[in-house]
């Protein structure tokens, strides 16, 4: 019999009430106050922080833990993790199942080519600092966990989601404890890091240049009073349309990475893990069916919205950031909170240099557009890199934002071996190292081969 008034029926409604309402009163936050409004913090960084702060409160007055009382079910955490899981799927099919009319002419192509590699080279060299660093805390903390360095370029590169994914993978299969929220802390940490670091570089654009910055300004309160248009004819049965297809495109992702995991059971965690990858290739494959449909004359009219699956995708990273940050167990990474901040500081500065360095000597056309947007990518999420494109690119006129879009496919290619590879880095975190020094040297040949052969070729 079921009872309306049990916890379990209101738990996970509650949660995610709470977690809607920590965006709003951040989203008011970010307009009523100053700093929040200088620093460039996401809207769900800020929720999940003000979660996070609420639940460590309610932590020291009633020692219990926040988000598992009866009110969210009795087990919020999992939940939580549960929300940010899915979500990261459930944004990337969105964004895939948006059509799109742009093509690439010859002369960008070794542009995107470029961006795909440097992402993958800041990953590289994300893991490389952050193995060296936690193999050094093995020596101090004799039960540490080596590989966990390992998570730096995952909750740094890739974000929330992909931090959760190997934390939950290191926990499960190989005795991480707290690699949940270890991996949680370091996407949190990126996000703070591309906010500050990308502040304090706007700072200095602003001081050398203050006359671009006012004109970029006007342009850009010009353009926000525009947006939306597009999304007048977004009545509700389009949206349902659109929560529909992405439906359709996570249930043929959840039958594939069964059928791999009944295949393949000793790597099943590492494809569940890749939730979001095997939902980009269903999308991709209903695109397909949607396009043939439409030729055969079996649809009229188009059934994808761009508008509305922005809006959903949005929605969905949002929803990820806010529920991973406030997944944090605070008490499970107590004893490593010295090793998270090196890895956090230490990550943010690599990351800053590498992408400066790479986008004056490639991008010097526009290598202050292409910097910032790599480098908010690269410690946050694709989004929060064109939140910093747009302060100076407003109109996003320069070819940067067009390059994060194109270089996911030379990204996911070169990047698929470091995903393999943190499987077995627990194992051989030495060797492991190794492999890692040796493919940043080869990508790095790579990218700068145009610097480095026709160099050879003068002499």
């Amino acid at each position: 019999m079921t009872n309306f008034w049990d916890s379990n029926i209101w738990g996970i409604l509650n949660l995610v009430a709470v977690l809607l309402a920590s965006l709003l009163l951040a989203n008011g936050l970010k307009k009523r106050i100053k700093f929040f409004q200088k620093s460039l913090i996401p809207t769900s960084v800020l929720g999940g922080i003000i979660l996070l702060i609420i639940a460590m409160i309610y932590n020291v007055i009633s020692d219990k833990a926040f988000f598992d009382s009866a009110f969210f079910g009795g087990n919020g955490y999992a939940t939580l993790e549960t929300i940010a899981y899915h979500a990261l799927a459930w944004g990337f099919i969105a964004a895939t199942l948006k059509s799109t009319n742009n093509k690439i002419t010859k002369q960008r192509n070794t542009e995107v080519f470029n961006t795909g590699l440097t992402t993958v080279s800041t990953y590289l060299l994300q893991g490389i600092v952050g193995m060296i660093i936690t193999i050094i805390a093995t020596f101090v903390l004799t039960d540490f966990f080596p590989a966990a360095g390992l998570l730096l370029p995952f909750g740094y590169g890739q974000g929330t989601g992909q931090a959760l994914n190997y934390g939950n993978i290191y926990e499960t299969d190989f005795g991480f404890v707290g690699g949940k929220s270890f991996g949680l802390t370091i996407a949190a940490f990126g996000f703070l890091s591309a906010s500050i670091g990308g502040v304090i570089h706007l700072h200095a654009i602003k001081k050398k240049n203050p006359v671009l910055f006012e004109r970029l300004n006007e342009k850009h309160e010009q353009k926000t009073t525009m947006i939306g248009e597009d999304g007048k004819d977004g009545s509700l049965g389009k949206l349902t349309v659109q929560i529909a297809l992405i439906s359709i495109a996570y249930l043929l992702t959840y039958g594939i990475m069964l059928l791999l995991g009944y295949l393949i059971p000793s790597m099943k965690s590492v494809i569940f893990g890749f939730n979001f990858l095997f939902g980009v290739l269903s999308a991709i494959l209903l695109k397909c069916v949607l396009k043939l449909f439409k030729k055969k004359n079996v649809i009229k009219s188009e059934v994808t919205n761009n508008y509305l699956l922005s809006n959903v995708s949005n929605f969905s990273y949002d929803l990820m950031i806010v529920a991973g940050i406030a997944a944090i167990r605070l008490d499970t990474i107590s004893n490593y909170l010295g090793i998270l901040l090196i890895l956090g500081v230490v990550g943010a500065i690599i990351s800053y240099v590498y992408n400066r360095f790479v986008a004056k000597k490639l991008f010097p056309d526009y290598h202050e557009q292409q910097f910032l947007a790599m480098y908010g990518m690269l410690t946050g999420t694709a989004s929060t890199g064109i939140v910093l494109l747009r302060e100076i690119d407003p109109d996003f006129t320069s070819p940067a934002s067009d390059n994060l879009v194109y270089q996911n496919l030379p990204a996911i290619v070169f990047g698929f071996p470091i995903m393999l590879l943190a499987m077995f880095a627990p194992k051989e975190p030495y060797i492991t190292l190794a492999i890692l020094a040796v493919m940043f040297l080869l990508m790095n040949v790579l990218l700068f081969r145009s610097k480095i052969f026709r160099r050879k070729k003068k002499q």
